[in-house]
């Protein structure tokens, strides 16, 4: 997941010193960061983010990410 977001969220510090309840926002995640940092999610995991997903509290923290994801791998939604 930190890898993922390393490369594909647009974080202005290292994705690799964050706690997983840091706020990913206050940690330069963007509008623009969040899409990019949602399509990498769906390649590295073969899910995909349904709508209502789609919203800030989903991926405000590592930990948030993490858990949207694994609801969506247990096959239901987070």
């Amino acid at each position: 997941m930190r890898s993922v977001l390393a490369e594909c969220g647009g974080l202005a510090v290292d994705a690799g010193t964050l706690a997983i309840d840091d706020d990913l926002y206050a940690a330069g995640l963007t509008s623009h960061g969040c899409v990019g940092l949602m399509l990498g999610l769906e390649e590295q995991f073969d899910v995909e983010f349904p709508e209502k997903l789609l919203n800030r509290r989903t991926f405000e923290s590592i930990a948030a990410i993490r858990d949207a994801v694994r609801g969506l791998i247990d096959g239901g939604e987070a």
